[in-house]
């Protein structure tokens, strides 16, 4: 039994050394950490029986906790990366007492260049209103990049980009393309592939670098009565009207709808009103569809002195028309495609924000004009024109352009419309005097033979120039107008019919020049036109013969 005791009395020394020497080991359960570029966080665990402290010289990594005491569960913490370009930093895990250190190396890729929408692939309707027809696409991404969309495909789809702020160097950010699309007027569907483009050469982007967008083709609208309601409504909608069609009615009893009543357009849209509505674009493309209407009204936009507004092109699709109203809309210009309605017999555009009048209208594009009308276009009313901070004025400011001598005349292509029985360019800013013709060849003068052939017309308009000879309404008034009033205005055979002290002679205000608008040769009353027109009916001395 001693022979036993001995033993094991002599490998207790030898057992508990051995235990010694791995309680007080020091050691790391991992080598080098690689790690992708979006960063994370990865497990290292400490073996130790003595206080450690966990050092590195990168800011882009963290050890949590940085020091203890024995054994414990280090967290590494690595930052997302900044560039494209990999990089490495190193970890040392030091005891304090005696010293002995651990080191391993943390491998971090770069980004790579990306560009990547989380959409790429997107279909739109045909038609929806102006306020719902856009879509947002967000893009991943860490470089500058264009969108490009193709040419032909620009008039439909535009987009705005949202800055892009790439904050933190490589690292991915998002931005937002904020896209508009128009209708499709056509049957047929449509589509365009957009690029988002690097704007460095030689980078090629991961992840897709196309959106494909898709639109349906429009609904069918087929010429007839059937198509004429479904047009009215589809106009009404994109209008924004606020009165809707009677639609359980036949076509007949809506509010603002003639048909004809016989002959080959038998109960097909004859005229067709549209008023009351909140629309930031121009005439609907369903109008075109509309290819028996003599007469369209469109009337009063809301917020209209606000708006820069186009009528477009689908309205000059009817060429049938003779008479068009498009008042209070917003309108500033007409493309040149509206000479196509030649057989416009009226036309208002009164209301409206026109700085001059369209350079389309004239007698030669409108052979079969009788009314026009462009009063008030002005946005707002301004008293003294050179005393004031506002642009866009409207009221056809621009119309009136000096001339070389630094006088201002009046449209006068408008006065030599021979045609014309109505113009009316009232409440407006037209400024200088009103031309007298005088010495214009263009003009004809009233003869000899066209006096003596009626017998209202005096000895004293002879060799006068002969302006809007079939106006029976002419009104300027409340204009910027100055000078001296013309003979072949104070003369004109209907000039009484024209109510002067009203709608023609008086003037508001005062002119770029800041002078005092109003005519110095204003007559006090018509009693020099009635000495000259005795045989008028409206002579008072003729009325007083009579009783």
């Amino acid at each position: 039994m001693k022979i036993y005791r001995t033993a094991i009395l002599l490998m207790i020394p030898a057992f508990l050394a051995g235990c010694k020497d791995e309680n007080t080991a020091f050691g790391l359960d991992c080598g080098d950490i690689e790690i992708d570029a979006a960063g994370g966080t990865r497990t290292v665990k400490v073996t130790s029986t003595e206080s450690w402290v966990a050092k590195t010289q990168e800011p882009w990594i963290t050890v949590s906790p940085a020091n203890g005491t024995g054994s414990a569960e280090c967290r590494i913490i690595i930052d997302s990366a900044l560039t494209v370009s990999p990089r490495e930093g190193m970890v040392r895990i030091e005891t304090i007492n005696s010293g002995e250190r651990k080191d391993f190396t943390i491998k971090q890729e770069g980004f790579r260049y990306e560009i990547s929408p989380d959409n790429d692939e997107v279909e739109v309707a045909s038609y929806a209103a102006l306020a719902d027809r856009h879509f947002e696409i967000k893009v991943k991404t860490n470089v500058p990049f264009d969108v490009v969309i193709p040419e032909q495909d620009a008039s439909w789809l535009t987009c705005k980009k949202d800055e892009l702020n790439l904050d933190r160097g490589a690292r991915p950010r998002s931005v937002t393309l904020n896209f508009t699309w128009n209708f499709n007027v056509n049957q047929e569907p449509r589509s365009t592939s957009i690029r988002l483009v690097p704007q460095e050469s030689g980078i090629t982007p991961s992840g897709k670098e196309s959106i494909t967008v898709r639109q349906l083709g429009a609904e069918p609208i087929e010429i007839g009565v059937k198509g004429d309601s479904l047009a009215l409504i589809a106009i009404n909608r994109a209008l924004g009207c606020w009165r809707e069609f009677e639609t359980a009615e036949k076509m007949e009893y809506w509010t603002g709808v003639t048909v004809w009543k016989s002959g080959e357009n038998k109960g097909r849209v004859r005229s067709a009103s549209f008023f009351l509505f909140d629309t930031k674009e121009g005439l609907p493309f369903q109008v075109k569809y509309l290819t028996a209407a003599e007469e369209l009204y469109f009337f009063s936009n809301s917020n209209t002195f606000l708006k820069d507004l186009y009528p477009g092109g689908y309205i000059c699709e009817l060429t049938q028309l003779k008479r068009l109203t498009i008042s209070a809309y917003g309108l500033i210009d007409l493309p040149e495609e509206f000479k196509n309605l030649k057989n416009l017999e009226y036309l208002d555009l009164s209301g409206n924000n026109f700085q001059k009048i369209p350079q389309v209208i004239d007698e030669d594009n409108f052979p079969n004009l009788r009314t026009l009308i462009m009063n008030a276009n002005t946005r707002s009313t301004i008293y003294d024109l050179s005393n004031t901070v506002k642009e866009d004025l409207g009221g056809l400011i621009d119309e009136c352009a000096k001339d070389e001598s630094g006088k201002r005349s009046f449209p006068e292509r408008l006065l030599k419309w021979s045609a014309l029985d109505t113009l009316r360019l009232s409440v407006n800013y037209l400024q200088g005097s009103i031309p007298d013709f005088e010495d214009d060849p263009s003009v004809p003068k009233w003869t000899a033979a066209e006096v003596n052939a009626c017998d209202t017309l005096p000895a004293r308009l002879i060799g006068v120039p002969k302006i809007l000879p079939n106006a029976k309404l002419f009104s300027v008034n409340l204009n910027r107008l100055s000078g001296k009033l013309p003979d072949w205005l104070l003369f004109h055979p209907k000039l009484d019919l024209w109510i002067p002290f009203s709608l023609v002679f008086p003037q508001d205000g005062k002119d770029l020049d800041g002078n005092l608008c109003g005519f110095s040769n204003e007559p006090a009353n018509l009693d020099y036109y009635y000495k000259e027109y005795v045989n008028k009916k409206y002579n008072p001395n003729n009325i007083a013969e009579e009783e």
